[in-house]
Protein backbone atom coordinates (compact mmCIF):
# COMPACT_ATOMS: atom_id res chain seq x y z
CA UNK A 1 0.00 0.00 0.00
CA UNK A 2 1.47 3.37 -1.33
CA UNK A 3 0.23 6.13 1.70
CA UNK A 4 1.67 9.35 0.95
CA UNK A 5 1.55 10.77 4.78
CA UNK A 6 1.90 14.33 3.93
CA UNK A 7 -1.04 14.51 1.56
CA UNK A 8 -3.01 12.78 3.61
CA UNK A 9 -2.24 15.35 6.44
CA UNK A 10 -3.03 18.04 4.48
CA UNK A 11 -5.90 16.99 2.57
CA UNK A 12 -7.49 16.51 6.85
CA UNK A 13 -6.37 20.32 7.37
CA UNK A 14 -7.05 21.98 4.25
CA UNK A 15 -10.42 23.16 4.87
CA UNK A 16 -9.42 24.39 8.32
CA UNK A 17 -9.31 28.09 9.49
CA UNK A 18 -7.13 29.51 12.34
CA UNK A 19 -8.68 28.43 15.27
CA UNK A 20 -9.05 24.98 14.30
CA UNK A 21 -5.29 24.99 13.16
CA UNK A 22 -4.41 26.22 16.32
CA UNK A 23 -6.61 23.77 18.43
CA UNK A 24 -4.73 20.77 16.29
CA UNK A 25 -1.26 22.30 17.24
CA UNK A 26 -2.01 22.87 21.09
CA UNK A 27 -3.91 19.50 21.27
CA UNK A 28 -0.73 17.70 19.48
CA UNK A 29 1.61 19.15 21.72
CA UNK A 30 -0.47 18.59 24.93
CA UNK A 31 -1.48 14.90 24.58
CA UNK A 32 2.33 14.70 23.62
CA UNK A 33 1.68 11.42 21.28
CA UNK A 34 4.43 10.17 19.34
CA UNK A 35 1.77 9.58 16.16
CA UNK A 36 0.91 13.14 16.34
CA UNK A 37 4.69 14.39 15.53
CA UNK A 38 4.44 13.78 11.97
CA UNK A 39 1.33 16.24 11.34
CA UNK A 40 3.34 18.62 13.40
CA UNK A 41 6.23 18.31 11.11
CA UNK A 42 3.99 18.68 7.85
CA UNK A 43 2.28 21.93 8.96
CA UNK A 44 5.93 22.95 10.01
CA UNK A 45 7.13 22.47 6.58
CA UNK A 46 4.75 24.73 5.32
CA UNK A 47 5.58 27.42 7.60
CA UNK A 48 9.08 27.30 6.70
CA UNK A 49 8.27 27.32 3.13
CA UNK A 50 6.08 30.35 3.26
CA UNK A 51 8.29 32.22 5.61
CA UNK A 52 11.11 34.48 4.43
CA UNK A 53 15.12 34.67 5.47
CA UNK A 54 14.19 36.95 8.38
CA UNK A 55 11.60 34.41 9.63
CA UNK A 56 13.25 31.33 8.95
CA UNK A 57 16.27 32.91 11.41
CA UNK A 58 14.13 33.89 14.06
CA UNK A 59 12.46 30.70 14.03
CA UNK A 60 16.06 28.98 14.12
CA UNK A 61 17.03 31.15 16.82
CA UNK A 62 13.67 30.38 18.83
CA UNK A 63 14.52 26.36 18.23
CA UNK A 64 19.02 26.90 18.99
CA UNK A 65 18.04 28.53 22.68
CA UNK A 66 15.15 26.17 22.89
CA UNK A 67 16.89 23.06 22.54
CA UNK A 68 19.43 24.33 24.97
CA UNK A 69 16.90 25.02 27.57
CA UNK A 70 15.71 21.25 27.50
CA UNK A 71 19.14 20.26 29.52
Amino acid sequence: MDLNLRKAILSNVSDNNADQLEATIVDAIQNGEEKMLPGLGVLFELIWKNSDETEKEEMITILENSVKNTH
